[in-house]
C-alpha cells in the first residue's frame, strides 16, 4: 500500500535535486521533447554553471536543437554569453552535459548572478532564467539534496539574522543531488564550500568524485558529515589536500545541523577569503604583478602638437594658401586631404609608440601530484599585460581553463578597475572541444588588464628519489633554479641549477635560511595565491622548486610575456 507513495515520494526528492530551466514537449503523442536541467539549484559567483540537455527524439526524421545562453552580474556590469547545438537523431534519446560559462563576480555593488536560457532549433523554442543573489563577502556553498532538505530553512534563517555577511543574501547555499554530479572539476570552480553526508560521498561516480578532489587540491574546500566513526583514510579522501581542504564532522543521526556552527565552518575556514571577494580585493591595489611591471605615464604632448597643427593647416593655411579667394571649391579637396593625413600621422605615432601586441608579466603557483596515479598539476596564474594596438581579441585556452578578469588600480590605460562606470565588459567564452574559445573585452588596444587563471594538466614531472643518499632526479622538461625540501625530519635542503633527467645532490639548509627565501617567493603573489602558497609549502616530504622556464597557460597569442615565475610545490615521489 505504502510502497508506490514512497516511490513517488523518492522521485520527487530527486527530482528537486536539479532544476528544471527548460522542458519543451514538440510532440505530446510520441513525447518527443528537450529537457534542460541545471545540475545545482544556484549558480555560483564566477566559475561555470553545470547543465544537463535531454533530447527525446521520437519522430521519424532528424533534428538539431540549439541553446544559448547569457550570464550576467550586476547592474549590467559584465556579460558572457555561450552557444551550444546538439544533433536530434531520429528514434533516439541522447543526452548531453555542458558547462555554462558564468561572468566575473561582481566588482562594486550588484551581488544577483542571472543566467538567462533560450532554446532555439527545429524541435521549439523557449526561454527561461534562473538567479543567485550573493552577500559581497560570502562564499559560494553547496550542499547535497540530504542535508539541505532539513537544514535549508534553518541556515537560511541563521544568515538573515546573524549579519555575517555584509549585503544581498538570505541563504545559506545550493543543493546538488550526489548521483547526479558533472565529472568535470570546472563545474565546482565558482564555489568554495562543498556540503555532504558520508553516505553522499559514497553514492557520488567516480568520475564525479575524481573532479571534486581536483577542484579541492585547487583551493575548494569539502565538509564530510558523518555519524559513525567515518574517516578520511575509510572514506578513500587524501590526508593531503594540497591547497584545499578536507574536513570530517559529526552529525546527529537527525540530520540536523547547527546552523552557527555550519555558518563557522564556511567562512572561518583554514584558507583564504571566498573567492568572489579575492578576486574582488587582491588585485585592486598594491598587487605585486602591477606593481614589478611598473607604471607607464601617458604622452599628451605630442598628440597636442598634432592637432595643432591639424588645427592651423585645416584653418588658416589651407584657408589662405590652399584655396585662396576665388579657388574657395579646393576646400572640398584640401580639407578631406589634410584630415585623413592627420589621421594617418596619428596612427602612425601611436602604432610608433605603442607597437604591436603587447607584453606582460605572469607568476604560477603549481601543485604537482605523482602520487595515487594522478599524474597531474594544479596550476593557479595571475598575469598582468598592458597592450598595444592588437589586430584581434579572439584567442583559445587549450585545455580548459576558469579564466577571470580582476579589477585593476585606476590608471589612464585601466579599462576593468574598481572605479563606478569603468568596470562593464563582455567577456564571453565558448567551451569545444576540452578547449574555451574567448572573444570579447578580455584583451582591448593600448589597455592594461590582469587576469587570473586555473587549470588542470596531466603531466609525468616530478621529483624523483634515487637510490643514494640525498640524491634525486627531476622528470620536469624545463631546468629549475633552485630547489628547496623538507624532509620528514622537518629538515629542509636546498639544491640549484638542475636539468631535467641528470641527478642532484641536496646540502641542509638552515630554516633561518629556507624561511627568508621562500618569503621572499611568497610576496609575488596576491593574498589569495599566497595564502595556498604558505599552506603547501612547509609539509614534509615535500618540496618548492622555483624556475622561470616552466611554460603557463596561454592566452591572447599576441602577448609577449617579459617573465614567467613559477612555484611548483608537490610529494618527493619514490618510485
Amino acid at each position: 500500500m505504502y510502497r508506490p507513495f514512497l516511490l513517488l515520494l523518492g522521485l520527487a526528492s530527486l527530482a528537486a535535486a536539479q532544476e528544471t530551466l527548460i522542458r519543451q514537449t514538440f510532440d505530446p503523442k510520441t513525447d518527443t521533447h528537450v529537457e534542460v536541467l541545471a545540475l545545482f539549484n544556484r549558480p555560483s559567483p564566477g566559475g561555470f554553471f553545470p547543465v544537463r540537455v535531454k533530447i527525446a527524439n521520437q519522430l521519424a526524421g532528424a533534428h538539431s536543437v540549439r541553446l544559448e545562453f547569457g550570464a550576467g552580474v550586476g547592474y549590467g556590469q559584465t556579460s558572457t554569453s555561450s552557444e551550444f547545438t546538439f544533433a536530434a537523431p531520429a528514434g533516439r534519446t541522447v543526452t548531453h552535459d555542458i558547462l555554462v560559462p558564468l561572468g566575473p563576480p561582481p566588482v562594486n555593488y550588484g551581488t544577483r548572478i542571472r543566467v538567462s536560457t533560450q532554446l532555439r532549433g527545429s524541435l521549439g523554442s523557449a526561454e527561461n532564467e534562473i538567479d543567485a543573489e550573493y552577500g559581497t563577502d560570502q562564499p559560494a556553498v553547496l550542499l547535497s539534496e540530504a542535508l539541505f532538505t532539513p537544514n535549508a530553512s534553518a541556515l537560511d534563517a541563521a544568515v538573515a539574522t546573524s549579519g555575517r555577511y555584509s549585503s544581498g543574501s538570505q541563504d545559506f547555499g545550493g543543493k546538488f543531488d550526489p548521483k547526479q554530479l558533472p565529472d568535470n572539476w570546472l563545474a565546482f570552480s565558482g564555489y568554495d564550500s562543498l556540503l555532504m553526508l558520508d553516505s553522499d560521498w559514497t553514492n557520488v561516480p567516480p568520475g564525479a568524485r575524481n573532479a571534486i578532489l581536483s577542484w579541492v587540491r585547487l583551493g575548494g574546500q569539502l565538509v564530510v558529515y558523518t555519524s559513525t566513526s567515518a574517516d578520511a583514510k575509510s572514506l578513500g579522501l587524501p590526508e593531503d589536500a594540497s591547497f584545499g581542504q578536507i574536513d570530517i564532522r559529526p552529525i546527529p543521526a537527525t540530520l540536523a545541523l547547527d546552523p552557527a556552527d555550519a555558518i563557522q565552518q564556511v567562512t572561518a575556514r583554514n584558507g583564504p577569503d571566498p573567492r568572489q571577494l579575492s578576486l574582488r580585493q587582491d588585485f585592486s591595489s598594491s598587487w605585486p604583478l602591477q606593481d614589478l611591471f611598473g607604471r607607464r605615464d601617458f604622452r599628451y604632448g605630442i598628440f597636442i602638437i598634432v592637432l595643432i597643427l591639424f588645427g592651423v593647416l585645416v584653418g588658416p593655411v589651407n584657408l589662405f594658401v590652399f584655396a585662396k579667394s576665388g579657388k574657395r571649391h579646393k576646400l572640398f579637396i584640401t580639407t578631406p586631404l589634410i584630415s585623413l593625413g592627420a589621421s594617418i600621422l596619428l596612427i602612425a605615432l601611436i602604432i610608433l609608440q605603442d607597437g604591436f601586441g603587447g607584453t606582460g608579466i605572469r607568476r604560477v603557483l603549481m601543485e604537482v601530484r605523482p602520487d595515487a596515479s594522478q599524474n597531474a598539476a594544479f596550476i593557479h596564474q595571475e598575469q598582468f599585460s598592458r597592450t598595444g594596438v592588437l589586430t584581434g581579441s579572439r584567442f583559445t585556452i587549450d585545455p580548459a581553463a576558469a579564466l577571470t578578469p580582476v579589477p585593476i588600480d585606476s590608471s589612464r590605460w585601466a579599462r576593468y578597475t574598481t572605479s563606478h562606470g569603468e568596470n562593464r565588459g563582455t567577456f564571453d567564452l565558448q567551451p569545444a572541444d576540452g578547449k574555451l574559445l574567448a572573444s570579447g573585452d578580455w584583451f582591448q588596444s593600448r589597455s592594461e588588464h590582469g587576469h587570473t587563471l586555473t587549470s588542470v594538466i596531466p603531466t609525468r614531472g616530478r621529483i624523483e628519489r634515487t637510490a643514494e643518499s640525498n640524491t634525486y632526479l627531476s622528470t620536469f622538461e624545463f631546468p629549475i633554479e633552485t630547489l628547496f625540501y623538507l624532509d620528514e625530519s622537518n629538515q629542509w635542503h636546498r639544491a640549484d641549477d638542475i636539468t631535467s633527467g641528470k641527478p642532484f645532490v641536496t646540502t641542509p639548509l638552515d630554516l633561518t635560511m629556507a624561511k627568508p627565501a621562500l618569503d621572499q617567493q611568497a610576496l609575488g603573489f596576491t593574498k589569495r595565491h599566497r595564502t595556498f602558497f604558505n599552506k603547501a609549502r612547509n609539509r614534509p616530504g615535500h618540496f618548492v622548486a622555483i624556475t622561470t622556464h616552466a611554460p603557463a597557460i596561454e592566452t591572447n597569442p599576441g602577448i609577449r610575456w617579459n617573465e614567467t615565475r613559477t612555484l611548483i610545490t608537490g610529494p618527493l615521489h619514490n618510485p
